[in-house]
């Protein structure tokens, strides 16, 4: 069906080369002579887009357009002028145009204003699509490389980008991503597996990790004399990050965007008591017996982050003023905001924002928020809505009035789990979907990594003979008992705690005021 276009202007037989190149283009133009006329054609039928001469005798277009808008407020709407009067462009824009032309126009002008309305989507997604499909050999060959922790950081980058960009396209090229994706995931946990206990002992190219994060990436901020803010949304995996991140635009300058990788299991109170710790788990417990809590006993997990926080710039010789912030609710949120300017007068501000894990959660249990996040790109959405109307963006609009520097990071990434693995324990196995903690732990080994010996791990050993097993890629153990209950009850929900490109490689941006 041609797309129909509405042109009013008092001189139209003077354009009547325009009309007929764009006809030859494949569109259906209507002339009309004044505002009057395209009023009336507004209310007797439907137009694609519209063609307005700002300077007609009668209405002129900005009335015109005014009047059209009332008719059919979502049509698009180029204002064609001689005028290059300021004023009248900041009215027109003012009045919700959508595109502005200066007289004279060529019909090239004309049409390239047409496809830019009208066939937008259509060749934005002809040319992701191509893009991709240039790029998908290189990257293939990429992933199958031996990578350095580095080089996995910008390849699951590039992975996110068009996972975001073919998103916007309803394309065949999205199944083919997915099984680039998959595959991703599937060397990734091997190369994992292969480095990791390396990596703890301080052996081989270690990255950045969550107990040598604070050293890494926020301490060397403190020497800078404007305030330090050190923020961590909990579970925000990096697609969501990039989700959020034009907002974070608006206020800051953003100097670095990478990730680090989170230690297993990629749980809240391993990693983020590691992060604030500067330790690892088994060197908490070591450090602090009468604070660790293990999965299995009762109480909080996270309640003595401020007190490890202490300890660590104690450790670092940091004689440092800190406040320290945890918000868990809305109204906890509502009171930051009442309280984020008095903030400044702090060297350094921690503030741990719990939400995206809480949605995670919900999701899990809740229809209607699997309904809203059933796939990862609305789950990008629901979190990116929730961002900009909550307490944190209104805090975040204050910090950036004043100096400050920002490290946003989290604690570790979800995944969306697909593939039920079984597995056996004793009574006091843990319940997690994505790692378990127990004794004579039965499991397919192709689908998970196994830490027998806990000490190369530095996890907790509650037992002699308990280890810890971690669900590979997209795997989510279930027991035998009631296993098609919980694998349909389960399945498609987002989870963390296991290895995956999405719960390991996680977010950490510096950014500053502008």
């Amino acid at each position: 069906m041609q797309p129909k276009i509405l042109w009013a202007d008092d001189e139209i037989d003077l354009l009547k080369p325009h009309i007929l190149f764009l006809k030859e283009k494949g569109y259906d133009v209507l002339p009309v002579h004044s505002g009057t006329e395209a009023i009336d054609e507004c209310r007797h039928a439907f137009f694609d887009l519209i063609f307005l001469d700002e300077n007609m005798p009668g209405l002129t277009g900005l009335e015109t357009l005014t009047r059209i808008k009332a008719i059919r407020p979502d049509v698009p709407i180029v204002m064609i002028t001689k005028s290059e009067e300021e004023f009248l462009m900041d009215d027109a824009i003012g009045s919700q145009i959508s595109d502005y032309l200066i007289k004279p126009v060529n019909p090239k002008q004309v049409l390239l204003s047409v496809k830019k309305l009208l066939d937008n989507k259509r060749l934005v997604s002809e040319k992701i699509v191509m893009s991709y499909q240039q790029d998908f050999g290189r990257l293939s060959m990429t992933l199958n490389d031996s990578l350095s922790p580095d080089e996995w950081i910008e390849a699951y980058q590039k992975l996110v980008y068009w996972e975001m960009e073919l998103g916007k396209s309803a394309s065949e090229m999205r199944d083919v991503f997915d099984a680039q994706k998959t595959d991703a995931n599937s060397n990734f946990t091997r190369f994992i597996e292969k480095n990791y206990i390396s990596w703890l002992k301080g052996e081989g190219d270690a990255p950045v990790m969550s107990n040598n994060l604070f050293v890494n990436k926020v301490l060397p901020l403190m020497d800078q004399p404007e305030p330090l803010y050190f923020i961590i949304i909990d579970n925000m995996r990096y697609d969501q990050w990039k989700a959020i991140q034009p907002k974070f635009a608006e206020l800051f300058r953003i100097n670095e965007d990478t990730a680090y990788f989170s230690i297993l299991p990629t749980a809240t109170n391993y990693a983020r008591n590691a992060i604030f710790s500067g330790l690892l788990p088994s060197e908490i417990e070591k450090r602090f017996p009468n604070l660790w809590v293990n999965d299995e006993e009762e109480g909080g997990k996270n309640l003595h982050e401020e007190e490890f926080f202490k300890d660590h710039l104690s450790r670092l010789k940091k004689d440092t003023k800190f406040s320290y912030q945890k918000i868990t609710n809305l109204d906890a949120g509502k009171n930051l905001v009442d309280n984020i300017a008095n903030l400044n007068s702090y060297k350094l501000n921690v503030i741990v924002y719990n939400f995206v894990d809480l949605l995670s959660h919900v999701r899990t249990e809740m229809e209607v928020i699997k309904e809203l996040a059933e796939d990862e790109a609305a789950y990008r959405s629901l979190t990116a809505s929730w961002f900009e109307h909550s307490p944190l963006y209104e805090a975040l609009k204050i910090i950036a009035e004043k100096k400050v520097n920002i490290v946003l990071t989290t604690d570790h990434g979800s995944v969306r789990v697909k593939r039920p693995s079984k597995i056996v324990g004793d009574r006091n196995t843990t319940t997690n979907l994505r790692y378990k903690n127990g004794k004579n732990l039965n499991y397919t080994d192709k689908e998970v990594f196994a830490i027998k010996k806990l000490q190369y791990g530095f996890l907790p050993q509650q037992h002699l003979s308990s280890s810890y097993v971690f669900a590979k890629e997209d795997y989510f153990f279930v027991y035998p008992n009631n296993y098609n209950y919980f694998v349909n009850f389960y399945k498609n929900t987002f989870q963390h705690g296991g290895m995956s490109l999405e719960e390991m490689l996680i977010p950490v941006i510096t950014m500053h005021s502008k």
